[in-house]
C-alpha cells in the first residue's frame, strides 16, 4: 500500500525576488503538492506538481480559472471534454464548470482564479 500525500503551501513566495517557476515545486512520490504564490481576496496563483498516476478529483469553482502546464503533459476534463494539455497549454476552466485533473505522467502547473467581478 503506498502513501497518499496532499500537501498545501499556503505562504506566498517572497516579493521582488526572481525565481524559476518550475522549481518553486518539486515531485514527491504518490502525491499532490501544492504552493501559494499569491493569494489576494479577488483571487489566487498556485502551483502544482502531481506524480504519474494521481488525480485531482472532479470539482466546480465559482471563478473562472487559468491552467497552464509548466512541466510534463496533463489530462484535463472540463464537463467532461478530455483536453490533453502539454508543456506551455494553457486553458480557461470556465465558472461553475466540472473539471478534473489526471496524471498519466508527472506534470507541474500554474493556476490562476480570478474572483473579482463575481456576483455571490
Amino acid at each position: 500500500m503506498s502513501l497518499k500525500i496532499n500537501s498545501f503551501d499556503n505562504s506566498e513566495l517572497k516579493k521582488s525576488e526572481s525565481h524559476i517557476i518550475v522549481e518553486i515545486i518539486q515531485y514527491v512520490p504518490n502525491a499532490v503538492l501544492s504552493r501559494t504564490i499569491i493569494k489576494k481576496t479577488t483571487g489566487n496563483i498556485t502551483a502544482s506538481s502531481f506524480d504519474a498516476g494521481e488525480e485531482l478529483a472532479e470539482r466546480t469553482s465559482p471563478f473562472d480559472s487559468y491552467v497552464q502546464i509548466i512541466d510534463g503533459t496533463a489530462e484535463v476534463f472540463i464537463d467532461e471534454i478530455k483536453h490533453n494539455l502539454k508543456l506551455g497549454d494553457g486553458i480557461i476552466i470556465p465558472a461553475h464548470c466540472t473539471h478534473s485533473f489526471n496524471a498519466n505522467v508527472q506534470f507541474k502547473m500554474i493556476s490562476t482564479t480570478i474572483k473579482n467581478g463575481y456576483e455571490n
